[in-house]
């Protein structure tokens, strides 16, 4: 037995010998199979490759006989009537962007991690069978498969019976009822699920025929929900448990849909709509990398050199570089949400960075505003002032904008959302990210309007800092590209009226620069009640403009208006820091004036009455009435506009602007109003002309003086001549000129050279006629 035993060992070791042997290659069976061994290596390499592949992600692996058996197990569903007519609504109508439904999925499965992640502060252990928390996204192309993978919560069959099998039913919501007693640390936590699961899911069926859902909670066993729109079933998953935790969506996509199946589509849309989800989102896809790889070497040279050459030729192999495609997770969301930290934490380079990527801009933002809002509603927001407008900017205003991004928990809403800014302030450009906002049926409409009105308000005021805030250098600047947004902002937001007064400029007499109001109203002076402006075309004219005559000369400031909405603007504007706006063009005006004064005007008034109600009478066709000036100080006579009547500026601009037009009816009303004729009683064709309706009412000279006055004055306020009374102003001057050059008003005009010469070709030409005709 003892000699038996050790026959058998000593046959087992020779038989090791022989096997060792057998398996250890010479040099030269190294050197002649170099070639051979590189092909098997790169196979297996490749092999890994796409072992590594299916291993990644295996939805679709079961046997014809496992496929046999979940059908034959499954349990058979029927959406009821309302559910099938809900169905139909949600995918014919409830989304007009199809594409949203990456974003509804991705967001079910941030929704599933947030709850493993926050059961996980009380229960550790519930991330021991996964401790990976993520998104995975899978395209088969060829297979017209779309895979969304979570490594979440889960669902147990009833959970996706009720939750898949009902429109509307919110898992989250239910989720939310169960933890109410969660500890105070985790109540955060919570607010930053999106809600809405088993609702969103359903714009799958935008773009696929059948959606497939295996799911594995840990209090149940793995399950397969599938459904093509019209009914779902659900059955255990014969593979068992290979989710370990979490839900697999397969989207078996409509031919039409193809392009959804394509990596630059998908990371375009991640990055579109969910590149601020709090996990990582990874998409399996291929990259080309250049590795090195040894040369093959000649067999039959390897027979010809000597031992040691070969020795030292593998030893020294020569390599080449090799193209190979590596198949692999590529994270998409890797840009963390600047808008969540705290503002003293970020750079400012970061702030460009971010902004440049947001707006697609080449230059940096002229502001920032950073913060978080607190009250009925909270949120977080970024917003930046570009640099420069866009030159479309007001032939599209009032239109959809797309500046300001909506985001729900850093998920993208929309970009579509007019009610986040008012029109005047359509250039910002920014996030506005809100835990409070709940959604309805498909995320692009809100439930509650209440509270985006509360963010607009607050918005809106945020913005207006920020404005109010840029350093006097880069104001200006500002001023040069959105002084028009800011008057309109007076204009159209009186709620805001106060705050958008404190950012407006204009140039003003006191010099070359333009002029805050609180500037204006700290140069007062001591006594003055009003804010005095006048408006025209251009500074030339303002600074040149009657009314602000004797104003100037008495040493008050007045605001020079010089662009088009400036009046509309200071007329919306009934005051500003107590003070009221005087357009010293209009009818009512009050200047504050000492005793001494008021008694030289009511002299004044006393010794020019004959010569005002003559006026008032010879020229009652354009004129109200006409009254000594306080005002005037170089010019004779001046129009002023009535209390509600339009300005020579206001006339001008409706006459010019093409909207106005619509409204004849209200544009003869305004041109045709009278004005109020004011007369300097200090000048000398005024006093003139008093003399001589004193002596000789019905003197003709008087009347023809009186009249070009009137007309000289409309323009030098600003107004038009009437139709009619261009031409016949015209002859007055050319009267006036004659006189003025000692010539008689019935000078003729010398007689015209060209009639007889006129009269001689047509003479001729009767001529060639008739020549003709006797031919």
């Amino acid at each position: 037995m003892k000699y038996s035993f050790l026959l058998a060992l000593g046959v087992l070791l020779l038989s090791g010998c022989i096997q060792a042997q057998e398996a250890a290659p010479s040099v030269e069976e190294v050197t002649v199979d170099a070639d051979l061994g590189a092909s098997r290596e790169a196979s297996r390499t490749d092999a890994e490759a796409v072992l590594r592949e299916e291993e990644a992600i295996s939805p679709d692996t079961l046997s014809v006989a496992q496929q046999r058996e979940m059908h034959k197990n499954a349990q058979n569903y029927t959406f009821q009537t309302e559910v099938n007519r809900m169905m139909k609504l949600i995918i014919n109508s409830l989304y007009r962007n199809k594409e949203i439904f990456l974003r509804e999925l991705i967001s079910n499965g941030s929704d599933a991690l947030d709850k493993i992640r926050l059961l996980s502060l009380t229960q550790r252990e519930v991330l021991d069978v996964n401790p990976d928390l993520s998104v995975r996204i899978k395209a088969e192309p060829d297979k017209r498969l779309l895979h969304i993978i979570d490594s979440g919560v889960g669902m147990t069959k009833n959970d996706l019976i009720t939750n898949l099998g009902t429109i509307a039913k919110s898992g989250t919501a239910d989720f939310l009822s169960k933890m109410q007693d969660v500890e105070k640390g985790g109540a955060q936590e919570m607010n930053d699920m999106i809600g809405q699961f088993g609702v969103g899911f359903y714009s799958a069926f935008l773009v696929a025929d059948k959606v497939t859902v295996v799911s594995k909670h840990a209090d149940d066993d793995q399950h397969v929900w599938e459904s093509d729109a019209n009914s779902f079933s659900v059955a255990l998953d014969p593979r068992g448990n290979t989710l370990k935790r979490g839900t697999h969506i397969t989207l078996h996509m409509k031919e039409e849909a193809a392009d959804y199946l394509q990596p630059d589509t998908i990371r375009a849309l991640v990055k579109k709509y969910s590149q601020f989800i709090n996990f990582p989102i990874h998409l399996w896809a291929s990259r080309t990398e250049t590795v090195e790889e040894p040369v093959d070497q000649d067999a039959d040279a390897a027979d010809d050199a000597d031992e040691d050459a070969k020795v030292e030729s593998e030893d020294k192999a020569d390599t080449k570089k090799t193209e190979k495609t590596i198949w692999d997770w590529e994270i998409m969301n890797d840009n963390k949400p600047i808008w969540t930290r705290k503002p003293a934490e970020v750079l400012d380079d970061e702030y460009t960075q971010f902004y440049k990527s947001l707006t697609k801009d080449t230059a940096a933002p002229l502001a920032k505003a950073h913060f978080v809002a607190e009250g009925e509603v909270t949120f977080r927001a970024l917003l930046f002032v570009p640099r420069v407008q866009p030159a479309e900017s007001f032939n599209r205003y009032g239109t959809k904008t797309d500046h300001i991004k909506l985001y729900v928990r850093r998920v993208f809403i929309t970009d579509e959302f007019n009610d986040l800014m008012p029109n005047y302030l359509a250039f910002i450009q920014g996030i506005v990210d809100s835990d409070d906002l709940p959604l309805n049926v498909s995320r692009e409409t809100l439930q509650q309007h209440k509270l985006i009105k509360i963010i607009k308000k607050k918005l809106v005021r945020k913005a207006l800092d920020m404005l109010k805030k840029i350093p006097d250098d880069e104001y200006e600047h500002f001023w040069k590209e959105y002084s028009t947004n800011i008057k309109l902002g007076v204009m159209e937001d009186p709620s805001n009226r106060s705050r958008l007064a404190k950012l407006l400029r204009f140039h003003s007499s006191r010099g070359s620069d333009m002029t805050f109001l609180s500037d204006y109203v700290s140069r007062m002076k001591q006594g003055q009640s009003h804010i005095y402006y006048i408006a025209g075309a251009s500074r030339a004219e303002v600074e040149r403009s009657p009314f602000a005559e004797r104003l100037v000369r008495a040493g008050y400031e007045v605001l020079y208006l010089t662009e088009a909405v400036d009046e509309y603007c200071l007329s919306s504007l009934p005051e500003y820091d107590g003070k009221k706006f005087q357009n010293i063009a209009k009818e009512i005006f009050d200047l504050d004036e000492d005793d001494r004064q008021k008694e030289q005007l009511e002299a004044y008034k006393k010794e020019f009455e004959p010569l005002t109600k003559w006026l008032g009478d010879k020229l009652s066709a354009w004129i109200t009435r006409a009254q000594v000036s306080r005002r005037l100080a170089r010019s004779p006579a001046a129009l002023a506009a009535t209390a509600f009547g339009w300005t020579g500026n206001m006339e001008r601009l409706a006459m010019s602007n093409a909207h106005q037009k619509a409204d004849d009816a209200q544009r003869r009303h305004h041109l045709t109003q009278k004005k109020t004729l004011e007369i300097n009683p200090r000048h000398p064709v005024v006093r003139e002309l008093l003399r001589r309706v004193r002596d000789d009412p019905d003197d003709p000279l008087a009347l023809d003086a009186a009249r070009t006055m009137h007309r000289t004055a409309a323009l030098r306020s600003g107004y038009m001549l009437q139709e009619g009374q261009a031409g016949e102003f015209a002859d007055q001057v050319d009267d006036m000129l004659q006189r003025a050059l000692g010539l008689a008003p019935s000078a003729a005009l010398e007689d015209d050279d060209l009639e007889p010469e006129a009269a001689a070709d047509d003479h001729e030409l009767d001529a060639e006629d008739d020549a003709h005709e006797e031919l």
